[in-house]
């Protein structure tokens, strides 16, 4: 049978090249606790609404002049085609996801009114 000792064991019996292979171990384990880990990179999903242009709707705005302003609206009802929903959520870098929320509600074709996280104002 091979004794593992005397394999690493020099003429002079230095252990050297196990001390080399201690060394680089603990030297590589210290130097990996030193850098910060992995960059994590923002996360952005749906349709970006902005309070300009949330404030050129106007009641009585057809879904075409809706659709121009806005954009194609992330969720249409299927059962109410009268109602359009715009979500946006933004995740920076692994920390908490923001979300921000507008719904667009039509009667007859025309838009009526507005609910969610941005109001109305005059841009005029």
């Amino acid at each position: 049978m091979v004794d593992l000792l005397s394999m690493f064991t020099l003429q002079s019996g230095s252990y050297l090249p196990m001390q080399k292979i201690l060394i680089v171990l603990v030297t590589t384990f210290f130097l990996s606790a030193c850098f910060p880990g992995v960059y994590k990179i923002d996360i952005p999903q749906g349709n970006v609404v902005t309070q300009e242009m949330v404030d050129q709707l106007r009641p009585g705005m057809t879904y075409s002049q809706v659709r121009f302003i806005m954009g194609t609206p992330l969720i249409t009802d299927t059962f109410a085609g009268e109602r359009w929903d715009y979500l946006y959520s933004m995740q920076r870098g692994g920390g908490p996801r923001e979300q921000e929320r507008l719904s667009l509600f039509f009667e007859n074709g025309q838009l009526v009114r507005m609910s969610g996280d941005f109001k109305p104002g005059n841009s005029d």
